[in-house]
């Protein structure tokens, strides 16, 4: 079969390509110490040896604080700016398509309304600068690419909001948690299928123009809105935790990076283009907890 090469399968949204992915080619998913985006020397190598069809990046730097360290800011910059960047170049020259995963945290949450892939980036944090900077980089490659763009990513693996509360709610008495930052929490389930329905409808391996014509920036997140504070109260509710969410402000609790304050993402393109819209993020969060209880 056609091979895929993934990267970052054994994060949250790269655990579940390498299942959804499965039925469109034999995944090859090489371990962080074969090819490391902030080793780009294993990135050529790593691409030349697999010899893919199509790229799909799933790997990334996703400590928001961490990332306002010196340290930090220069791992983010490598392994979410500049290996991507060296990702794409790659694929370029060996005329692969590549899908590349970003955020919404390149806005900066001033808009009022859910941004539109072609409104002003802004990020507020180096966090999104640097994934920013990866998805230019790779849109001046001259790569066939698609990028996808989500929100607040939870699953029942990983280090992500809604494990952080599940686990938080059986040690604590109350739970506090910012009511003034608004987004669409995205079961990275959700983000996988969507991915396996979009490549189904554009991606044409070994042809010239491999993504007919459709590669570009898209959004891919869930329906509707919440504030952190709502989306903690819906995890206790679903989750029958009776354990009580008070409503703070962000001054409240500071962090070392600044947070946009909305940041809710238009998803209209993605659905007209591929016919591909996710659910409401509440039914989405049922549905992961239900896989958590079946499991």
């Amino acid at each position: 079969m056609t091979a895929i090469l993934l990267l970052g399968a054994s994060g949250q949204i790269g655990f579940e390509l390498s299942r959804a992915l499965a039925s469109l080619g034999t995944i090859v998913a090489p371990a962080r110490n074969e090819c490391d985006l902030a080793r780009p020397e294993t990135i050529v190598r790593t691409v030349n040896a697999a010899a893919p069809a199509l790229v799909v990046n799933a790997a990334a730097y996703t400590d928001v604080d961490g990332a306002e360290t010196p340290d930090g800011r220069r791992a983010a910059t490598a392994v979410n700016g500049e290996g991507p960047a060296a990702l794409a170049k790659a694929a370029a020259a060996a005329r692969i398509p590549v899908i590349h995963y970003s955020t919404d945290y390149v806005f900066d949450g001033t808009k009022g309304k859910p941004y539109r892939e072609d409104d002003e980036a802004a990020p507020v944090n180096a966090y999104g600068q640097s994934k920013l900077a990866g998805e230019r980089m790779i849109a001046a490659s001259g790569a066939a690419h698609l990028i996808f763009r989500t929100s607040w990513i939870y699953g029942n693996r990983g280090r992500n909001f809604l494990r952080t509360m599940l686990r938080l709610a059986s040690e604590q008495k109350e739970l506090r948690v910012v009511r003034d930052q608004i987004g669409s929490p995205t079961w990275a389930r959700a983000v996988a299928e969507a991915t396996a329905a979009i490549l189904g409808r554009c991606w044409k391996p070994g042809a010239a123009d491999a993504l007919s014509g459709l590669g570009g920036i898209y959004h891919i997140a869930a329906a509707g809105e919440t504030s952190w504070h709502g989306f903690a109260q819906a995890i206790m509710a679903a989750a029958g935790r009776d354990v009580p969410v008070r409503a703070i402000t962000t001054a409240e609790f500071p962090r070392p990076a600044n947070r946009p304050a909305y940041s809710v993402l238009d998803c209209g393109k993605a659905a007209r283009v591929f016919g591909v819209a996710l659910p409401d993020w509440r039914d989405q969060l049922a549905a992961c907890l239900k896989e958590k209880a079946e499991g």
